[in-house]
């Protein structure tokens, strides 16, 4: 029968072949050698330290004997005949001298040649059998072996003998006298092991009796405290109420105030015993609301009820690494567009950089060249992202007095002619890397979700805060239909900004009513018109008149901004302002009707283009006019006031932030109007104090907005704890979160809604901006939507 040879396994080395026959096996053995030659090497060089070590220790056993030798001889020599009784200590001496000290030569001669001989024995060990033998190696430890307890030996050999020595046992030979050195060491190890078996034992045993001490004690604890304090289940008033406080939102859209529910839950509250008293029950309404959700979550935690914080909500993906927050600001306009959308972020951006704490990114809105020509003034136009950025810090640097270093990104934007704002084309979200998808201000978070069609904000975003720029509201009654489409637009911004937003800070009272919203003015004015106050206080210390002009007003020319209430006012009383003549700087989409109108009317009235209420032509005028009430909080009125101008304004909640300024002037009626008017230009205003100068800068703004967006409490939460994001599903002894459930199916559906290009065009969104176009791919070197999305749902 032919015989086969069993395979071999082939081992893959780079690109090359597997060992076998021939050069394989040579390359094989080669490397075993090689690694045998390095272990070798470094065991030979660890005997040579212990070998070292053991010698520095005999030397100095024999150095100390030898001392003892010498003094014993020096003895013997130098010191008189003792007498008879003392002769038993001299031949102790003398037998030292005589029979130890040669021993002690001889001793030394044979464990010097048995260690070499054992140092060469070991070495051959390590060593391959040889080329001829098979390619393989064995490692003999006995060698190490005999080398541990041969130095062992001989460290322990010389104290042992000392021992010996001076006990007498050397007269009974070499293998009598190591033995019996070798049975004590035994027992002495023996011993040594007993005894410690014998301690880790008891430490043990008694570690184990503390620990069953320790759990039984808990045990009676927590059975005590259950029994001590049984909690009543939720009767059928607290039911109901948190049912209505549950269902606020759902009630809030279909038209039913907070009041009314507030006060049913108090009602409610007063009627249960359990955690809210008579006394409880006559305090404000959140103090009622906080104690039954107290009352709530005792009796989950009783029952053992866990929850998730929402049924729609995801985890965030952003986690702190290195103890720095982003913070990205997405607005829904851009410089060279003078508009409070397009400046005020930019401030925002510019200041929040000054803390230490967070970076922070500036989203804008790119429009192809085709869109820039209707919106940019001058026909300014830019070719690249890169060219637009280059103009918005240049800007901003000759109005700062710092160094911001802020990133500036591009989100792709479309232009309504119709809505006269920029829409987002495409997921707004999707231009903020996930890395650093931490804290998300939305400037105007209604306009940039209308027709948002991709990932919520809340999902993606550990915290999400929008602040409201503009009163829709009242620019959509003003046209076709505009009860009609006001009602429409009023839900569906609730709808929206419940969905996407954490937080919601209204700059004034003359927005909409917002879910989740406060009101808190956190702007602040360029610090340029706050240097030309101070120039023109210290013209007026100086005795020279800082004012040689009279009145003006200045805005976008488009009726909604205030020229018809100016129109009106003007023609209303034009024989009581006979002689007052108002300047007027804008330019806008009815600049020629604005202007026909007033030439028809006779009014005193100049215009002139638009240009920067910093110019130094606007310096010299004294009094600033807005009568506009379609605004949230005039940007313009806010610098009229820090370049210490008189302001009149109509009495409206828009202006309540600027009423505590001495040279802030209201009125009510066309009549009150014109004697403010008279006023103004009869007297001199008051120059502005330290604080009210600080209250019109961006630092006061900053600090408001960090207060009510809560930024501060975030900011301060995370770094108490580094390095562990937040997560939105972090689980906790809870109610269900209605509110949650709902706010994530409202943004399902607005997903579901905004898909459905029909329905897009039907409410009034661009054609073609679910998805940015050709053009904005190649502005700004994007893929297109079909390759980002190859399965595109809705």
């Amino acid at each position: 029968m032919e015989a086969r040879a069993s395979p071999r396994p082939s081992i893959s080395i780079g690109g090359g072949g597997g060992f076998g026959a021939g050069r394989g096996d040579d390359s094989a053995f080669s490397f075993l050698s090689k690694g045998w030659r390095e272990v070798r090497d470094s065991a030979t060089a660890d005997l040579r330290l212990m070998r070292a070590r053991a010698d520095s220790l005999r030397t100095l056993a024999d150095r100390e004997l030898e001392n003892l030798l010498a003094s014993a001889s020096t003895a013997l020599t130098s010191a008189p005949p003792p007498p008879l009784a003392a002769g038993a200590p001299i031949a102790e001496l003398e037998f030292v001298r005589t029979r130890i000290q040669p021993k002690i030569s001889e001793l030394r001669r044979r464990y010097a040649s048995q260690e070499r001989e054992l140092g060469r024995r070991v070495l051959e060990g390590w060593a391959p059998r040889g080329a001829g033998g098979p390619a393989r190696a064995r490692v003999d430890l006995s060698g190490i072996t005999a080398i541990r307890n041969a130095i062992v030996s001989e460290v322990d050999g010389g104290e042992r003998w000392r021992r010996a020595v001076w006990s007498g046992e050397v007269e009974a030979g070499e293998g009598k006298e190591w033995e019996v050195v070798r049975m004590i060491r035994d027992g002495i190890k023996k011993f040594e092991r007993r005894s410690q078996t014998s301690e880790i034992f008891e430490g043990l045993r008694s570690t184990g009796e503390l620990v069953e001490k320790f759990k039984s004690s808990l045990k009676s604890f927590n059975m005590e405290s259950q029994g001590s304090k049984e909690i009543p289940p939720l009767d059928l008033p607290e039911i109901l109420a948190n049912l209505v406080r549950q269902s606020e939102p759902f009630l809030d859209q279909l038209g039913v105030r907070r009041d009314p529910c507030d006060k049913l839950v108090e009602a409610l509250c007063r009627k249960q015993n359990h955690s809210l008293s008579e006394d409880t029950s006559l305090h404000v309404n959140d103090k009622s609301s906080d104690e039954l959700d107290l009352r709530i979550a005792s009796v989950l935690q009783s029952t053992g009820y866990h929850a998730d914080d929402g049924f729609w909500s995801e985890p965030a993906k952003y986690e702190v690494s290195d103890n720095k927050r982003h913070v990205a600001i997405v607005t829904t306009a851009s410089l060279p567009w003078m508009t409070g959308t397009a400046v005020n972020p930019l401030f925002r951006a510019a200041y929040l950089t000054k803390g230490t704490r967070q970076d922070v990114t500036l989203v804008v809105p790119w429009l192809c060249k085709s869109d820039q020509e209707l919106v940019y003034p001058n026909s300014m136009t830019f070719n690249s992202p890169e060219e637009q950025e280059s103009y918005i810090r240049s800007w901003l640097e000759e109005r700062l007095g710092f160094e911001s270093n802020f990133k500036i990104s591009f989100y792709p934007g479309k232009f309504s002619k119709e809505r006269r704002s920029i829409i987002p084309a495409g997921d707004t979200s999707q231009f903020i890397p996930s890395r650093e998808a931490d804290i998300a201000i939305l400037e105007e978070p209604e306009h940039l979700n209308w027709y948002h069609h991709g990932k919520r904000w809340t999902d993606k975003f550990n915290h999400v805060v929008g602040v409201v720029h503009t009163n829709y509201l009242e620019y959509i009654k003003r046209e076709k239909n505009g009860a009609l489409q006001a009602f429409l637009v009023k839900h569906i911004n609730n709808w929206v900004t419940r969905a996407y937003c954490d937080k919601v800070l209204r700059l004034s009272a003359a927005t909409q009513d917002l879910p989740k919203s406060i009101v808190c003015n956190v702007h602040g004015v360029n610090p340029k018109f706050l240097k030309i106050g101070e120039e023109i206080t210290s013209n007026r210390e100086s005795g020279e008149p800082p004012f040689s002009k009279g009145a003006y007003f200045l805005g976008k020319m488009v009726w909604a901004k205030g020229y018809r209430e100016l129109i009106d006012l003007m023609a209303k009383h034009k024989s009581d302002l006979d002689g007052f003549k108002l300047d007027v700087y804008g330019s806008g989409e009815d600049s020629q009707e604005v202007q026909s109108t007033a030439r028809k009317l006779d009014l005193s009235l100049n215009f002139f283009k638009g240009r920067d209420h910093a110019d130094n032509s606007l310096h010299g005028y004294k009094v600033f006019i807005n009568p506009s009430i379609s605004d949230v909080l005039c940007t313009a009125t806010a610098e009229a006031l820090a370049m210490g101008k008189f302001v009149i304004c109509a009495e409206h909640p828009s202006n309540e932030f600027f009423m505590s300024f001495p040279n802030f002037l209201t009125f009510k009626t066309s009549e009150e109007f014109v004697a403010r008017v008279k006023e103004a230009m009869d007297r001199e205003p008051q120059p502005l104090t330290p604080e009210q100068r600080y209250n019109l800068s961006w630092e006061a703004a900053t600090e408001r907005f960090m207060e009510y967006s809560d930024l501060d409490k975030v900011l301060n939460n995370e770094a108490a704890q580094p390095g562990q994001g937040r997560n939105r599903k972090n689980t906790r002894t809870s109610q269900p979160n209605l509110s949650d459930i709902m706010d994530g199916g409202l943004a399902f559906a607005h997903r579901c809604l905004t898909g459905n290009e029909v329905l897009r065009l039907a409410t009034g969104a661009i054609p073609g901006t679910r998805d940015y176009d050709k053009q904005h791919c190649v502005d700004m070197g994007l893929l297109p939507p079909q390759v980002q999305h190859p399965v595109y749902g809705w």
